[in-house]
């Protein structure tokens, strides 16, 4: 990375459940009670927190202390701005990566799990001794990295939104919605007029996500891509049968330049990726969203 100023690392995380259970019944007391008349122990919870904390402090003195450094919640995610140079370290589950991933454009992720054997480790593919080895390598670019396809919806008054594993459009209660859909693929366009409980297009990262669990009761699924093959695939979720409402057109990849277009024939629709309901693009009655293969990619650094 090039210029005068230190190398900048941002570490993003989330609230341990610990924090947000203190954040809603106040003490640890009553934290312990609503734990276990559902049949949990505060142990185990507490012990979880300790470990995320654990990892923060190991994945901070990593850090060079003559390097520029940064912290980020989850929450503050939409708000916070990304440097071009910025080297992000998401520590927590793999669905940490995805939900800053749509905030960067090519700056390097390392995915840091704190609970080693509790994820899947897909994303989040380091312990957090091993960052500081880590930093080095990815500063100056000799790092493996893994490029990552993801998923952008376009608005036609120019808003749009990025994810890595999904974008939803459907209405924001998750009731029926309708719309105009248009499917491009290749030289190939079939349209429909269509009633469901929204779209979801994911890519080969989010294959394994909401779209599997879609996928499995869907005979006659498509393929899904690879993880770096910049190709979407798509479902509808429960498409109602009408006179004036099809249910042909329920499923489908498309890559390259293909994409996927609804025309919203109802109100309330929203679309939103990754599971972040609350940062959320709203389509009026006749407002065209079009979803595509993303221009960038989420750059994962590799072990």
């Amino acid at each position: 990375m090039s210029g005068t100023l230190a190398p900048r690392v941002v570490v993003v995380s989330r609230r341990s459940e610990l924090d947000e259970l203190l954040a809603r019944h106040g003490t640890r007391a009553a934290a312990d009670r609503y734990l276990r008349e559902r049949g949990r122990d505060l142990a185990e919870v507490v012990d979880r927190h300790h470990r995320l904390e654990a990892a923060l402090t190991t994945v901070g003195a990593a850090i060079p202390v003559d390097w520029r450094r940064g912290r980020v919640d989850r929450d503050d995610l939409p708000r916070f701005l990304f440097a071009p140079e910025d080297v992000v370290i998401a520590v927590g589950p793999d669905g940490l990566v995805a939900n800053v991933a749509k905030y960067l454009d090519r700056q390097p992720v390392i995915g840091v799990d704190p609970e080693p054997g509790r994820n899947a480790g897909v994303l989040v593919r380091f312990p957090a001794g091993a960052v500081a080895g880590l930093l080095p390598a990815v500063v100056t670019g000799r790092a493996p990295t893994d490029h990552r396809t993801m998923v952008r919806a376009a608005l036609d008054d120019g808003q749009e939104l990025v994810g890595l594993n999904e974008v939803y459009v459907g209405h924001a209660s998750h009731q029926s919605a309708r719309y105009l859909l248009t499917a491009q693929a290749g030289t190939a366009t079939h349209r429909e007029r269509q009633s469901s409980s929204g779209v979801v297009v994911g890519s080969g990262t989010g294959v394994t996500g909401w779209c599997a669990s879609i996928a499995r009761d869907r005979p006659g699924a498509p393929p899904p891509p690879a993880p770096d093959e910049e190709a979407l695939c798509w479902f509808v979720r429960e498409a109602w049968p009408s006179p004036a409402t099809g249910v042909r057109l329920t499923s489908g990849r498309f890559a390259g330049d293909g994409r996927l277009e609804l025309v919203s024939e109802s109100d309330g629709l929203v679309v939103f990726a990754d599971g972040l309901e609350a940062d959320r693009l709203a389509l009026s009655w006749g407002q065209r969203v079009t979803v595509t293969v993303a221009p960038r990619q989420l750059a994962l650094v590799a072990p």
